[in-house]
């Protein structure tokens, strides 16, 4: 059973969650950005938001995909899609742009441009995060 903030209309998996409480409108994050991003984030988006628990919520500044915990994070840029996802290891090379711990669980991301950078392997990666958390 999820929660809804009266004030962001943000949905959370717990009653009266911690979180920056703001109305931001996924359009709004992609202001003034390439097309393509809109389209890479259209992709994720309608696999991911149909995994079962998955509550999605904006910040001023990204997208995040919650399945008990944060477990996905696009930030639109000025010219890429930012995706950071979780894993239990250190991932390295092609697509990862950098690997870091991050509170016993390694955060990476990869840099999406166009719609064919967004591969199967991206959506493994994602979906194992999911998994994880």
């Amino acid at each position: 059973m999820s929660w809804v903030c009266p004030k962001c209309e943000r949905e959370f998996p717990k009653e009266g969650q911690t979180h920056y409480c703001a109305r931001v409108s996924i359009d709004s994050l992609f202001k003034g950005r390439p097309d393509e991003l809109v389209l890479i984030f259209d992709k994720i988006l309608a696999e991911v938001a149909d995994w079962t628990g998955v509550l999605v919520s904006t910040t001023p500044h990204c997208i995040v995909f919650v399945h008990c915990k944060t477990f996905l994070v696009i930030r639109p840029m000025q010219k890429v899609l930012d995706v950071k996802f979780y894993s239990e290891t250190a991932h390295s090379g092609y697509p990862i742009v950098n690997s870091a711990l991050y509170a016993g669980k390694y955060a990476s991301n990869v840099r999406l441009k166009t719609l064919d950078e967004l591969t199967p392997q991206v959506f493994k990666f994602i979906h194992q995060s999911y998994l994880l958390l």
